[in-house]
């Protein structure tokens, strides 16, 4: 897996690439922890287009993101968009993550 964060004025985004699974998990979690002090008003952004597979833990840690900064995710296939659409909807079932 690869990680880059775009920085900009307006928004910081997170562009993980290949499979967030197993320890990729944990690096992706302390990367999006490490941009939270430097977010401000700014909007953080996950751009989905380059994930391939993302394993149960990687899906929960998306719903953990989108729960917890409303992050805009930016997909492109069936399979993002399927990613996407679980972590918003984990979220906006109940208010909180796991519904």
């Amino acid at each position: 897996m690869k990680i880059t964060v775009l920085d900009s004025p307006e928004a910081v985004t997170v562009k993980p690439e290949g499979s967030i699974s197993d320890a990729w998990v944990a690096e992706f979690r302390r990367t999006w922890q490490d941009l939270i002090p430097s977010l401000g008003s700014r909007k953080l952004r996950l751009d989905l287009c380059g994930v391939t597979f993302v394993d149960e833990d990687g899906r929960k840690l998306l719903a953990e993101i989108y729960g917890k900064t409303k992050a805009e995710i930016l997909a492109d296939s069936p399979l993002t968009k399927y990613f996407a659409e679980e972590a918003m909807r984990k979220i906006s079932s109940n208010g909180k993550e796991g519904g």
